[in-house]
């Protein structure tokens, strides 16, 4: 299933990906920093949400109280309880 997010406090205007059970795929940023994106992109590429979150939920960029993979990391988590209640 296609999922998309809208970050907060970021660059990123947007983050697509693809969640099967609880396996996230094909990760796409929209704007931000291009080259580290995709290098975060291509890591996570196929691991679970708990794994994603785990290596990814908390980190911050400079002196916010984010990043780009904390934000990655809570939209997963989002996707994958909007897609398993109903």
């Amino acid at each position: 299933m296609k999922y998309s997010y809208e970050p907060r406090g970021v660059c990123p205007m947007q983050i697509d990906f693809d969640i099967n059970g609880d396996i996230i795929t094909n990760i796409r940023f929209t704007g931000g920093c291009n080259g580290n994106l995709k290098a975060i992109s291509k890591l996570v590429n196929g691991m679970t949400v708990d794994q994603i979150e785990g290596a990814l939920k908390g980190n911050t960029c400079g002196k916010k109280p984010t990043s780009c993979a904390d934000q990655l990391a809570r939209a997963v988590r989002q996707a994958y309880i909007e897609t398993h209640t109903s």
